[in-house]
Parts: C-alpha cells; structure tokens; sequence
C-alpha cells in the first residue's frame, strides 16, 4: 500500500497527465476556419443579431456586480461559521480570520483597482477632452 505522500504524489501526475492530455487533445481537434470578421460578431441565442443594441451597459455595471456577488457569497460561508463558533474552539477562530484576512486582502486588491468608483479618474480626463 502507498504512503500518504506517494498517493498525494500519483494523484497529481494523474492530474497533469489528464490536463496535458486534453490541452494536447483539443489543440489537436480545434476548428481553424474561423478567422476575419466573422469571428468579431456579436453571437446572441444562435442567431445573428439583427440591427443595433437598443441599449448600452456600461461594464462598470458587470463588474460591480460580480464584486457584490463575490463577497455576498462569502457572507454565506461566514453564517456557519458564527453559529458554531462556542463548540468549534480556538481553532475555528483562526480559521474564521484567516478567511476574513482573504476577504480583507480581496478588498483591498478592488479598491486599489478603482473598479469601486464609479466613476474613474480616467473616464473624467476623456470627457474633458
């Protein structure tokens, strides 16, 4: 029987020899006939679209939107976590901060981005212009 480290050890060859497998695979089936401008066209429910959008979303909107989502989620993780705490020890509390740090680390990667404001400085200096 194999040690804790060779099992750890043959399931990660078997990873990355079913990873290489496929990547190799699919480099190997992939359509090359797509070039030029149809492969710029919008594609929407499997059919060409038909005029212009009658409406315009700014990508600010998309990407706040999964930020909320992200750490809305994260919330879900902590609600356990905060019912359990008494009976789960000290052990449960470092864990719990050792999450909140990520969420903290996470945070502070987006605000420093700038994909909080609202309006980017950027996008102030284009109107300007």
């Amino acid at each position: 029987m194999l040690s804790n480290f060779a099992s750890v050890l043959l399931f990660f060859v078997v990873g990355l020899i079913f990873l290489s497998f496929t990547l190799v695979l699919s480099r190997l089936i992939q359509s090359k006939g797509t070039t030029g401008k149809d492969k710029y066209i919008p594609y929407e429910c499997g059919e060409l679209p038909e005029g212009q959008a009658w409406i315009r979303f700014n990508i600010r909107f998309y990407v706040l939107a999964l930020i909320f989502i992200i750490f809305d989620v994260e919330i879900v993780f902590l609600l356990p976590w905060a019912v359990v705490f008494k009976k789960l020890g000290p052990f449960a509390y470092v864990e719990g901060l050792i999450f909140i740090a990520i969420l903290v680390v996470g945070l502070a990667y987006v605000w420093k981005k700038g994909d909080l404001e609202w309006v980017k400085s950027d996008d102030l200096d284009a109107m300007k212009s």
